[in-house]
């Protein structure tokens, strides 16, 4: 099972972009995600990860996300040559 559940901030406005061959929206944007654990007198860090949502999902989070905006994501981790994503589809 490939399913992952994160809540972080909208480090950037979503950027919306349409596929060549089908027209479908997709709208992406970089999560930062805090690290559950820190080091007594360390800063806190953040893992930071690319969110692709399609479709529906992609035209809501395009309207409603902004940076800074604190969301809840759902969805399924999938590797690219350019590093990981978080994968959000609509059904």
């Amino acid at each position: 099972m490939n399913k992952v559940i994160l809540m972080g901030r909208l480090t950037r406005d979503p950027e919306v972009r349409y596929t060549t061959n089908t027209n479908t929206l997709v709208a992406s944007f970089p999560l930062a995600v805090n690290r559950r654990f820190s080091k007594p007198g360390e800063e806190r860090q953040a893992d930071f990860i690319n969110v692709v949502a399609w479709n529906k999902t992609g035209e809501f989070c395009s309207k409603w996300f902004k940076k800074g905006q604190q969301v809840g994501v759902i969805g399924r981790i999938q590797q690219f040559r350019r590093g990981r994503h978080l994968v959000r589809e609509s059904s």
